[in-house]
């Protein structure tokens, strides 16, 4: 198993790095977006779609992408779609949260499907975006959500069950701890401070900043501190509802697509709220500085 995990991170850095740091938008937006039809053919997969049916919601996910970007919307002002992105993961994943897996299938299979279509779309415009606005600002948000993960991991580890006797989400996901989400967000304020730091010292203009910086340098440090556990907390949402996902489906990967990880969805769950959230943020930055 560990060495499937190696083999298969060292590939996916192999594709990936190349078009992150290309002079060039484009080649990681569309690796983007292929990654992430593929997100929707495992979401497919989890709602009760088989063979064709799944494969066509991928190609839906591929087609609106391509859509949007021959469209020209990667250079418009999405602040709308980030701000209804925020209403949808905020209220929704609260409410099928507090009500456990049967809330799930509850609700009607069409739904489900055009939700995980629109939440994986609006993800890849985040994505696209978030590259067009710089690798830094893009490297920004990603490394939050992995410090989040890592310091939850250990934090949990630590500590998990031994101050807080309840479990964050004990029908979902029983290993998940309030301590590790607390440690989560700790770990992620450290990283931003040290990040706006090194910004500042090194006086990069705002526009080239990391999420972190940009929020410090127009809002100052409670704003940015605020939006920080906000991000945070909302990566522990979307890694819930996958969890949420999985259990209703019964099963304990998304797919077998990628080696040693399972598939798309399990390594990218806790990125698609905090992609639009970020964007949503520095949009509501720069029309307020």
């Amino acid at each position: 198993m560990l060495r499937q995990r190696i083999i298969t991170a060292v590939l996916m850095l192999a594709v990936f790095l190349p078009a992150l740091f290309n002079s060039s938008p484009w080649p990681f937006a569309a690796l983007s977006l292929l990654l992430l039809a593929a997100g929707a053919w495992e979401w497919g997969r989890l709602n009760e779609l088989h063979g064709l049916a799944a494969w066509l919601l991928g190609l839906a996910c591929l087609l609106a992408g391509v859509s949007s970007w021959w469209a020209g919307w990667l250079l418009l002002d999405l602040s709308v779609a980030w701000s209804l992105a925020a209403l949808v993961w905020v209220l929704g994943g609260t409410w099928l949260l507090a009500r456990g897996v049967p809330a799930w299938p509850g609700l009607r299979r069409w739904l489900r499907l055009l939700l995980g279509l629109l939440l994986l779309w609006t993800a890849w415009l985040a994505v696209a975006q978030a590259r067009m606005l710089g690798i830094n600002f893009l490297l920004s948000v990603l490394t939050l959500v992995w410090m989040a993960d890592v310091a939850a991991y250990f934090a949990g580890r630590a500590w998990g069950g031994r101050l807080i006797a309840r479990k964050l989400a004990p029908q979902v996901s029983p290993g998940k701890s309030w301590e590790g989400a607390i440690g989560g967000a700790f770990g992620v304020l450290i990283l931003g401070l040290i990040w706006s730091a090194v910004e500042s010292r090194l006086q990069l203009p705002v526009s080239q900043r990391s999420l972190q910086g940009q929020l410090l340098a127009q809002h100052g440090l409670a704003v940015m501190v605020l939006a920080l556990v906000f991000l945070s907390a909302m990566s522990v949402v979307g890694d819930l509802l996958e969890s949420l996902l999985k259990r209703s489906a019964g099963v304990k990967d998304s797919s077998g697509l990628l080696p040693g990880h399972g598939g798309v969805l399990d390594r990218v769950d806790a990125l698609l709220p905090v992609l639009p959230l970020a964007m949503m943020l520095v949009a509501f930055s720069r029309f307020s500085a």
